[in-house]
């Protein structure tokens, strides 16, 4: 199972180096030293980051939907409060 997501922001890459460091004492993570890519291996699942001037890519690939789930609150949770400066529009698909 899947799930992407785009998230329109200017601070793309300061999101992903956040929430990479966030999780990297913990969980095994990597990202470019741009910040321009990033991954997360959770126990839920995997989480893979590109970032741009203008937008966040996250693609999560989970065994089910209910790991996908979980997934997607954690990531969810972390953006938001890393994002706490503006409204970031988290839509999965």
């Amino acid at each position: 199972m899947n799930a992407t997501a785009i998230i329109p922001t200017a601070s793309a890459r300061c999101y992903l180096g956040q929430f990479v460091n966030h999780f990297a004492n913990k969980l095994p993570a990597l990202r470019e030293p741009d910040n321009s890519q990033g991954e997360v291996s959770f126990t839920t699942g995997l989480c893979t980051m590109d970032a741009d001037s203008q937008r966040l890519s996250i693609i999560l690939n989970a065994a089910d939907e209910e790991e996908l789930g979980r997934l997607k609150e954690i990531v969810d949770r972390h953006l938001l409060r890393f994002a706490f400066r503006e409204e970031l529009i988290i839509s999965w698909r």
